[in-house]
């Protein structure tokens, strides 16, 4: 079933719409007419079935025929992502919403190589989320995840600072047993914050610099994973604990 977002605003009782680009997806993408079924969600609050009524020019109208069970984890997770190379980021960020990631913060770390132009950036950042925005359409999130802009470390870490669960797997880490320990404690109730280091990996003072700050190192194993493996190994992990009923 098809699933799009609307703003407070956009509902009242049993009646709501859809306008703005979806619009035109509903009408000359998915072709949908007059009385068929889709998703809608409120910020986050409200999911509902609802039917179409109506079909305007600018606007889809709908009777609200039921509110549905929320699909969110009962966590907040940010995923601070050591800028990769190439399209990569746009492969996470895909992965990482369907795994129930709430934040995505960018890091430039040491050794990240990749230099955003500044005339670029609102259109990466424009692009990121839609990028954000419909795979969260796609795996029926009751929110669209937000993707920052990049950060530095020290403003990424500052950003996480107060979360409860702050976690940062390193190669350097040797204890599979401390990795589980943490992973089935984690408190459902939280903020978690997973940091992944670009392509080579983080310099031992950015590590450091993170567990002065109050993060854990992990390992995710003896192999190496690639940093658009990492995290979304890690972030598997923490779904299937965290999972509600």
């Amino acid at each position: 079933m098809y699933h799009f977002f609307v703003g407070e605003e956009q509902i009242s009782g049993e009646n709501a719409y859809i306008e703005g680009s979806d619009v035109k997806h509903i009408v000359n993408v998915l072709r949908m007419k007059t009385g068929e079924k889709l998703l809608i969600s409120v910020k986050g609050d409200w999911d509902y079935l609802c039917k179409i009524v109506d079909i305007e020019t600018d606007r889809v109208n709908l009777k609200v025929l039921e509110s549905m069970e929320q699909r969110e984890l009962p966590v907040n997770i940010t995923l601070l992502q050591g800028i990769p190379k190439s399209d990569k980021l746009e492969m996470i960020i895909q992965k990482a919403v369907e795994l129930g990631v709430s934040e995505i913060i960018p890091v430039k770390t040491k050794r990240v190589v990749v230099k955003i132009e500044e005339k670029k950036l609102s259109a990466k950042l424009n692009r990121w989320n839609a990028i954000a925005e419909s795979a969260a359409k796609q795996s029926k999130r009751s929110i669209i995840p937000k993707i920052l802009e990049p950060q530095s470390i020290d403003n990424a870490l500052e950003i996480v600072k107060d979360f409860d669960v702050k976690l940062i797997p390193y190669e350097n880490a040797d204890s599979i047993e401390k990795t589980r320990r943490i992973l089935d404690n984690m408190d459902k109730t939280g903020n978690i914050s997973v940091f992944i280091g670009p392509e080579g990996g983080f310099e031992e003072d950015e590590v450091k610099k993170a567990i002065d700050l109050g993060f854990e190192v992990i390992t995710l194993g003896k192999r190496i994973l690639r940093t658009e493996t990492a995290g979304l190994a890690l972030l598997s992990n923490i779904m299937i604990r965290l999972e509600e009923e």
